[in-house]
Protein backbone atom coordinates (compact mmCIF):
# COMPACT_ATOMS: atom_id res chain seq x y z
CA UNK A 1 0.00 0.00 0.00
CA UNK A 2 2.84 2.37 0.93
CA UNK A 3 4.61 1.62 -2.38
CA UNK A 4 1.46 2.38 -4.36
CA UNK A 5 0.96 5.62 -2.44
CA UNK A 6 4.48 6.79 -3.27
CA UNK A 7 3.99 6.06 -6.96
CA UNK A 8 0.76 7.99 -6.95
CA UNK A 9 2.38 10.91 -5.15
CA UNK A 10 5.27 11.15 -7.61
CA UNK A 11 3.03 11.09 -10.65
CA UNK A 12 3.41 14.28 -12.68
CA UNK A 13 0.36 16.50 -12.90
CA UNK A 14 1.52 18.41 -15.98
CA UNK A 15 2.22 16.94 -19.41
CA UNK A 16 4.93 19.60 -19.93
CA UNK A 17 6.57 22.18 -17.70
CA UNK A 18 4.82 25.55 -17.48
CA UNK A 19 7.83 27.20 -19.13
CA UNK A 20 7.44 24.98 -22.15
CA UNK A 21 3.72 25.70 -22.37
CA UNK A 22 4.58 29.30 -23.25
CA UNK A 23 6.30 28.25 -26.48
CA UNK A 24 3.45 29.19 -28.81
CA UNK A 25 2.31 32.26 -26.84
CA UNK A 26 5.79 33.80 -26.78
CA UNK A 27 6.14 33.35 -30.50
CA UNK A 28 9.48 31.54 -30.31
CA UNK A 29 8.48 29.26 -33.13
CA UNK A 30 7.99 32.27 -35.39
CA UNK A 31 11.62 33.36 -35.11
CA UNK A 32 12.69 31.70 -38.34
CA UNK A 33 9.82 33.34 -40.24
CA UNK A 34 10.59 36.77 -38.75
CA UNK A 35 14.25 36.50 -39.73
CA UNK A 36 13.26 36.03 -43.38
CA UNK A 37 12.55 39.75 -43.49
CA UNK A 38 16.29 40.42 -43.15
CA UNK A 39 18.46 38.17 -45.34
CA UNK A 40 21.70 39.04 -43.54
CA UNK A 41 20.35 38.27 -40.08
CA UNK A 42 18.82 35.04 -41.34
CA UNK A 43 22.21 34.01 -42.72
CA UNK A 44 23.98 35.16 -39.56
CA UNK A 45 21.62 33.11 -37.38
CA UNK A 46 21.57 29.87 -39.37
CA UNK A 47 24.73 30.29 -41.50
CA UNK A 48 22.82 29.75 -44.71
CA UNK A 49 20.43 31.75 -46.86
CA UNK A 50 16.67 31.32 -46.53
CA UNK A 51 16.65 29.72 -50.00
CA UNK A 52 19.17 27.11 -48.90
CA UNK A 53 17.19 26.47 -45.71
CA UNK A 54 13.97 25.96 -47.68
CA UNK A 55 15.72 23.63 -50.12
CA UNK A 56 17.16 21.60 -47.25
CA UNK A 57 13.77 21.47 -45.55
CA UNK A 58 12.18 20.26 -48.79
CA UNK A 59 14.67 17.41 -48.98
CA UNK A 60 14.50 16.16 -45.40
CA UNK A 61 11.26 17.58 -44.00
CA UNK A 62 9.20 14.43 -44.47
CA UNK A 63 11.89 12.34 -42.73
CA UNK A 64 11.98 14.42 -39.55
CA UNK A 65 8.25 15.08 -39.24
CA UNK A 66 6.48 13.60 -36.20
CA UNK A 67 2.78 12.92 -35.67
CA UNK A 68 1.00 12.38 -32.37
CA UNK A 69 -2.80 12.45 -32.25
CA UNK A 70 -2.71 12.97 -28.46
CA UNK A 71 -0.58 16.12 -28.50
CA UNK A 72 -1.32 19.54 -29.94
CA UNK A 73 2.15 21.02 -29.32
CA UNK A 74 3.98 18.71 -31.71
CA UNK A 75 7.26 20.20 -32.96
CA UNK A 76 7.07 20.63 -36.73
CA UNK A 77 9.91 19.92 -39.21
CA UNK A 78 10.78 23.61 -39.65
CA UNK A 79 11.35 24.02 -35.92
CA UNK A 80 13.34 20.79 -35.73
CA UNK A 81 15.61 21.78 -38.58
CA UNK A 82 16.06 25.37 -37.35
CA UNK A 83 16.99 24.16 -33.86
CA UNK A 84 19.53 21.68 -35.23
CA UNK A 85 21.14 24.17 -37.62
CA UNK A 86 21.32 26.79 -34.87
CA UNK A 87 23.02 24.27 -32.59
CA UNK A 88 25.64 23.54 -35.27
CA UNK A 89 26.08 27.19 -36.24
CA UNK A 90 26.36 28.68 -32.75
CA UNK A 91 27.96 25.93 -30.70
CA UNK A 92 25.48 26.70 -27.90
CA UNK A 93 24.80 24.03 -25.33
CA UNK A 94 21.61 22.02 -25.48
CA UNK A 95 20.54 23.70 -22.23
CA UNK A 96 20.70 27.11 -23.95
CA UNK A 97 18.47 25.84 -26.74
CA UNK A 98 16.07 24.46 -24.14
CA UNK A 99 15.44 27.99 -22.86
CA UNK A 100 15.60 29.71 -26.24
CA UNK A 101 13.19 27.38 -28.05
CA UNK A 102 11.03 26.31 -25.07
CA UNK A 103 11.64 22.66 -25.93
CA UNK A 104 12.49 20.12 -23.24
CA UNK A 105 16.12 19.13 -22.83
CA UNK A 106 15.44 15.51 -23.73
CA UNK A 107 13.55 16.60 -26.85
CA UNK A 108 16.39 18.92 -27.87
CA UNK A 109 18.87 16.06 -27.58
CA UNK A 110 16.65 13.68 -29.57
CA UNK A 111 15.93 16.26 -32.27
CA UNK A 112 19.62 17.02 -32.79
CA UNK A 113 20.60 13.35 -32.89
CA UNK A 114 17.79 12.37 -35.29
CA UNK A 115 18.03 15.39 -37.59
CA UNK A 116 21.81 15.22 -38.00
CA UNK A 117 21.50 11.55 -38.92
CA UNK A 118 18.80 12.32 -41.50
CA UNK A 119 20.92 15.11 -43.02
CA UNK A 120 23.72 12.60 -43.54
CA UNK A 121 21.44 9.86 -44.90
CA UNK A 122 19.72 12.15 -47.42
CA UNK A 123 22.50 14.51 -48.50
CA UNK A 124 25.55 12.23 -48.48
CA UNK A 125 24.65 10.36 -51.70
CA UNK A 126 24.09 13.71 -53.38
CA UNK A 127 26.94 15.98 -52.21
CA UNK A 128 29.94 13.63 -52.19
CA UNK A 129 31.94 12.25 -55.06
CA UNK A 130 30.47 9.32 -56.99
CA UNK A 131 34.03 8.18 -57.71
CA UNK A 132 33.75 7.95 -61.49
CA UNK A 133 36.71 8.41 -63.78
CA UNK A 134 35.23 11.59 -65.30
CA UNK A 135 34.71 13.16 -61.88
CA UNK A 136 38.33 12.51 -60.90
CA UNK A 137 39.49 14.09 -64.16
CA UNK A 138 37.30 17.16 -63.56
CA UNK A 139 38.89 17.61 -60.13
CA UNK A 140 42.37 17.22 -61.66
CA UNK A 141 41.62 19.88 -64.27
CA UNK A 142 40.51 22.30 -61.56
CA UNK A 143 43.69 21.70 -59.55
CA UNK A 144 45.81 22.32 -62.63
CA UNK A 145 43.90 25.49 -63.56
CA UNK A 146 43.75 27.00 -60.08
CA UNK A 147 46.86 25.64 -58.38
CA UNK A 148 49.17 24.59 -61.24
CA UNK A 149 49.34 20.99 -60.06
CA UNK A 150 48.45 18.53 -62.85
CA UNK A 151 46.87 15.14 -62.23
CA UNK A 152 46.02 16.04 -58.62
CA UNK A 153 42.70 14.48 -57.59
CA UNK A 154 42.60 15.90 -54.07
CA UNK A 155 44.36 17.06 -50.93
CA UNK A 156 44.07 14.88 -47.82
CA UNK A 157 44.45 15.62 -44.11
CA UNK A 158 42.89 14.86 -40.75
CA UNK A 159 41.15 17.19 -38.29
CA UNK A 160 40.81 16.48 -34.58
CA UNK A 161 37.25 17.15 -33.37
CA UNK A 162 37.41 17.71 -29.62
CA UNK A 163 34.85 15.79 -27.55
CA UNK A 164 34.28 15.15 -23.87
CA UNK A 165 36.04 12.04 -22.61
CA UNK A 166 33.86 9.01 -23.48
CA UNK A 167 32.98 6.72 -20.61
CA UNK A 168 35.36 3.82 -20.00
CA UNK A 169 37.45 4.77 -23.06
CA UNK A 170 40.79 5.05 -21.29
CA UNK A 171 43.29 6.69 -23.62
CA UNK A 172 41.68 5.55 -26.91
CA UNK A 173 40.52 9.06 -27.79
CA UNK A 174 43.33 10.97 -26.02
CA UNK A 175 45.45 12.84 -28.57
CA UNK A 176 48.81 14.61 -28.66
CA UNK A 177 47.08 17.94 -27.91
CA UNK A 178 46.09 16.57 -24.49
CA UNK A 179 42.40 16.39 -25.29
CA UNK A 180 39.95 13.69 -26.37
CA UNK A 181 38.91 13.74 -30.00
CA UNK A 182 37.44 12.06 -33.02
CA UNK A 183 39.32 12.38 -36.30
CA UNK A 184 37.72 13.67 -39.48
CA UNK A 185 39.88 12.36 -42.32
CA UNK A 186 38.98 13.99 -45.60
CA UNK A 187 39.99 14.56 -49.21
CA UNK A 188 39.10 17.98 -50.65
CA UNK A 189 38.83 19.15 -54.24
CA UNK A 190 40.08 22.45 -55.67
CA UNK A 191 36.77 24.21 -54.82
CA UNK A 192 36.98 23.60 -51.05
CA UNK A 193 34.46 20.75 -51.14
CA UNK A 194 34.93 17.38 -49.46
CA UNK A 195 35.24 14.55 -51.99
CA UNK A 196 35.63 11.60 -49.61
CA UNK A 197 35.47 11.52 -45.80
CA UNK A 198 36.16 9.02 -43.05
CA UNK A 199 34.66 9.94 -39.68
CA UNK A 200 35.20 8.29 -36.33
CA UNK A 201 38.93 7.66 -36.08
CA UNK A 202 40.18 7.74 -32.50
CA UNK A 203 42.30 10.66 -31.38
CA UNK A 204 45.29 8.58 -30.32
CA UNK A 205 45.79 7.27 -33.86
CA UNK A 206 47.86 9.09 -36.47
CA UNK A 207 46.39 10.27 -39.75
CA UNK A 208 48.43 7.72 -41.65
CA UNK A 209 47.25 4.88 -39.42
CA UNK A 210 43.61 5.91 -39.74
CA UNK A 211 43.98 6.15 -43.52
CA UNK A 212 45.43 2.64 -43.81
CA UNK A 213 42.60 1.08 -41.80
CA UNK A 214 39.79 3.09 -43.42
CA UNK A 215 37.60 2.02 -46.32
CA UNK A 216 38.94 5.01 -48.21
CA UNK A 217 42.52 3.84 -47.84
CA UNK A 218 41.81 0.21 -48.65
CA UNK A 219 39.87 1.10 -51.78
CA UNK A 220 42.55 3.47 -53.01
CA UNK A 221 45.23 0.84 -52.50
CA UNK A 222 43.19 -1.80 -54.31
CA UNK A 223 42.18 0.69 -57.04
CA UNK A 224 38.43 0.31 -56.42
CA UNK A 225 37.60 4.03 -56.71
CA UNK A 226 37.98 4.27 -60.50
CA UNK A 227 40.97 6.60 -60.35
CA UNK A 228 42.18 7.13 -63.94
CA UNK A 229 45.41 5.49 -64.98
CA UNK A 230 48.55 7.45 -65.89
CA UNK A 231 48.37 9.84 -68.84
CA UNK A 232 50.93 11.77 -70.84
CA UNK A 233 51.66 15.41 -70.08
CA UNK A 234 54.31 16.93 -72.36
CA UNK A 235 55.70 13.45 -73.10
CA UNK A 236 55.82 12.59 -69.38
CA UNK A 237 53.67 9.71 -68.15
CA UNK A 238 52.30 11.04 -64.86
CA UNK A 239 49.79 9.20 -62.62
CA UNK A 240 46.83 10.78 -60.83
CA UNK A 241 47.79 11.52 -57.23
CA UNK A 242 46.60 12.89 -53.88
CA UNK A 243 48.77 15.44 -52.06
CA UNK A 244 49.38 14.90 -48.34
CA UNK A 245 51.65 16.01 -45.50
CA UNK A 246 54.34 14.07 -43.66
CA UNK A 247 51.79 12.12 -41.61
CA UNK A 248 51.08 9.93 -44.64
CA UNK A 249 53.32 7.40 -46.33
CA UNK A 250 54.63 8.09 -49.82
CA UNK A 251 53.00 5.73 -52.36
CA UNK A 252 52.37 5.66 -56.09
CA UNK A 253 49.10 7.59 -55.55
CA UNK A 254 50.00 9.63 -52.43
CA UNK A 255 52.56 12.43 -52.70
CA UNK A 256 54.15 13.86 -49.58
CA UNK A 257 56.89 16.54 -49.62
CA UNK A 258 60.58 15.76 -49.65
CA UNK A 259 61.88 15.47 -46.08
CA UNK A 260 63.94 18.29 -44.65
CA UNK A 261 62.63 21.52 -43.15
CA UNK A 262 65.79 23.42 -44.05
CA UNK A 263 65.95 24.37 -47.72
CA UNK A 264 69.74 24.39 -47.47
CA UNK A 265 69.81 20.58 -47.59
CA UNK A 266 67.46 20.28 -50.58
CA UNK A 267 68.42 20.77 -54.19
CA UNK A 268 66.47 23.16 -56.41
CA UNK A 269 64.12 20.58 -57.90
CA UNK A 270 63.10 19.32 -54.45
CA UNK A 271 62.57 22.87 -53.20
CA UNK A 272 60.37 23.65 -56.17
CA UNK A 273 58.39 20.43 -55.70
CA UNK A 274 57.78 21.17 -52.00
CA UNK A 275 56.59 24.68 -52.86
CA UNK A 276 54.21 23.50 -55.59
CA UNK A 277 53.06 20.64 -53.38
CA UNK A 278 52.33 23.04 -50.51
CA UNK A 279 50.21 25.29 -52.76
CA UNK A 280 47.95 22.37 -53.65
CA UNK A 281 47.85 20.83 -50.18
CA UNK A 282 46.79 24.13 -48.61
CA UNK A 283 43.32 23.47 -50.03
CA UNK A 284 42.43 20.92 -47.35
CA UNK A 285 43.64 23.23 -44.56
CA UNK A 286 41.41 26.01 -45.86
CA UNK A 287 38.49 23.62 -46.23
CA UNK A 288 38.80 22.60 -42.58
CA UNK A 289 39.16 26.27 -41.64
CA UNK A 290 35.95 27.21 -43.43
CA UNK A 291 34.14 24.29 -41.82
CA UNK A 292 35.20 25.27 -38.29
CA UNK A 293 34.62 28.99 -38.78
CA UNK A 294 31.14 28.48 -40.20
CA UNK A 295 29.92 25.75 -37.87
CA UNK A 296 31.03 26.94 -34.45
CA UNK A 297 30.17 23.68 -32.79
CA UNK A 298 33.84 22.91 -33.57
CA UNK A 299 35.06 25.80 -31.37
CA UNK A 300 34.73 23.86 -28.11
CA UNK A 301 34.39 20.27 -26.90
CA UNK A 302 31.23 18.49 -27.98
CA UNK A 303 29.33 17.51 -24.84
CA UNK A 304 27.61 14.36 -26.07
CA UNK A 305 28.27 10.68 -26.60
CA UNK A 306 30.54 9.45 -29.39
CA UNK A 307 27.71 8.40 -31.73
CA UNK A 308 26.04 11.83 -31.51
CA UNK A 309 29.40 13.55 -32.07
CA UNK A 310 29.89 11.45 -35.21
CA UNK A 311 26.41 12.45 -36.41
CA UNK A 312 27.25 16.11 -35.83
CA UNK A 313 30.45 15.85 -37.88
CA UNK A 314 28.64 13.93 -40.63
CA UNK A 315 25.92 16.56 -40.88
CA UNK A 316 28.32 19.52 -40.98
CA UNK A 317 30.45 18.08 -43.80
CA UNK A 318 27.26 17.40 -45.76
CA UNK A 319 25.98 20.94 -45.13
CA UNK A 320 29.41 22.32 -46.06
CA UNK A 321 29.23 20.69 -49.50
CA UNK A 322 25.50 21.34 -49.94
CA UNK A 323 25.88 25.09 -49.40
CA UNK A 324 29.19 25.43 -51.23
CA UNK A 325 27.82 23.71 -54.33
CA UNK A 326 24.49 25.55 -54.41
CA UNK A 327 25.03 28.99 -52.88
CA UNK A 328 27.01 31.17 -55.30
CA UNK A 329 26.28 34.55 -53.69
CA UNK A 330 29.79 34.83 -52.28
CA UNK A 331 28.70 34.26 -48.67
CA UNK A 332 30.56 31.00 -48.30
CA UNK A 333 34.02 31.42 -49.79
CA UNK A 334 34.19 35.20 -50.10
CA UNK A 335 37.42 36.80 -51.38
CA UNK A 336 39.93 37.04 -48.57
CA UNK A 337 38.22 34.41 -46.47
CA UNK A 338 40.56 31.64 -47.58
CA UNK A 339 44.32 31.75 -48.24
CA UNK A 340 45.30 33.41 -51.50
CA UNK A 341 48.38 34.62 -53.33
CA UNK A 342 49.07 38.18 -54.38
CA UNK A 343 50.70 39.18 -57.67
CA UNK A 344 54.16 38.53 -56.19
CA UNK A 345 53.32 34.98 -55.18
CA UNK A 346 53.20 35.79 -51.45
CA UNK A 347 50.67 33.76 -49.50
CA UNK A 348 48.12 35.91 -47.65
CA UNK A 349 46.39 34.07 -44.84
CA UNK A 350 42.62 33.95 -45.08
CA UNK A 351 40.26 35.44 -42.50
CA UNK A 352 39.31 31.99 -41.21
CA UNK A 353 42.78 31.59 -39.68
CA UNK A 354 42.38 34.83 -37.73
CA UNK A 355 38.95 33.78 -36.47
CA UNK A 356 40.23 30.63 -34.79
CA UNK A 357 41.39 31.23 -31.24
CA UNK A 358 44.00 28.48 -31.19
CA UNK A 359 46.38 28.60 -34.15
CA UNK A 360 47.81 25.23 -33.15
CA UNK A 361 44.48 23.63 -34.00
CA UNK A 362 45.07 24.34 -37.69
CA UNK A 363 47.66 21.64 -38.13
CA UNK A 364 47.57 17.99 -37.33
CA UNK A 365 50.41 15.74 -36.21
CA UNK A 366 53.43 16.37 -38.42
CA UNK A 367 56.31 14.11 -39.32
CA UNK A 368 54.67 11.02 -37.83
CA UNK A 369 54.38 9.05 -41.05
CA UNK A 370 56.92 6.50 -42.13
CA UNK A 371 59.79 7.71 -44.30
CA UNK A 372 59.99 4.28 -45.90
CA UNK A 373 58.54 3.94 -49.39
CA UNK A 374 58.82 1.80 -52.46
CA UNK A 375 61.09 2.56 -55.38
CA UNK A 376 58.10 3.22 -57.64
CA UNK A 377 56.66 5.77 -55.18
CA UNK A 378 59.96 7.65 -55.05
CA UNK A 379 60.15 7.61 -58.83
CA UNK A 380 56.67 9.15 -59.13
CA UNK A 381 57.63 12.04 -56.86
CA UNK A 382 60.86 12.60 -58.79
CA UNK A 383 58.92 12.71 -62.08
CA UNK A 384 56.67 15.47 -60.76
CA UNK A 385 59.73 17.36 -59.46
CA UNK A 386 61.36 17.18 -62.90
CA UNK A 387 58.15 18.29 -64.60
CA UNK A 388 57.82 21.32 -62.29
CA UNK A 389 61.39 22.39 -63.07
CA UNK A 390 61.01 22.10 -66.85
CA UNK A 391 57.91 22.32 -69.02
CA UNK A 392 55.59 22.65 -65.99
CA UNK A 393 57.45 25.58 -64.40
CA UNK A 394 55.62 28.74 -63.34
CA UNK A 395 57.46 32.12 -63.32
CA UNK A 396 57.34 32.91 -59.60
CA UNK A 397 58.27 29.48 -58.27
CA UNK A 398 62.02 30.10 -58.38
CA UNK A 399 61.89 32.94 -55.87
CA UNK A 400 59.18 31.49 -53.64
CA UNK A 401 60.72 28.00 -53.37
CA UNK A 402 63.86 29.39 -51.68
CA UNK A 403 61.93 31.14 -48.86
Amino acid sequence: MLKCARKKKLRRRLHVHSLLQKRERLGTNLLTEELRLDSYRFWNYLRMSSEMFDELLRKIGSYIAKTDIWREDIINPTQRLALTIRFLASGDSMSSLYYAYRISLSSVSNIIRETTQVIWDILAPEVFLKCTSNEWKDIARNFETKWNFPHCIGAIDGKHVVIQAPKNSGSLYYNYKHSHSLVLLAVADANYCFSIVDIGGRGRESDGGIFKSSNMGRKLVSNELNVPSSELISDRLLPYVIVADEAFQLTHFMLRPYPGRSYAILDVSKQVFNYRHSRARRIIENTFGILAAKWRIYRKPMICDVSTAENIVKSTVCLHNFINKNDREGQYVAPGYVDYENSSGDVIHGAWRKELQNENALRNISRTGANTFGRNAGHVRDMFAEYFCNEGAIPWQWNRSHN
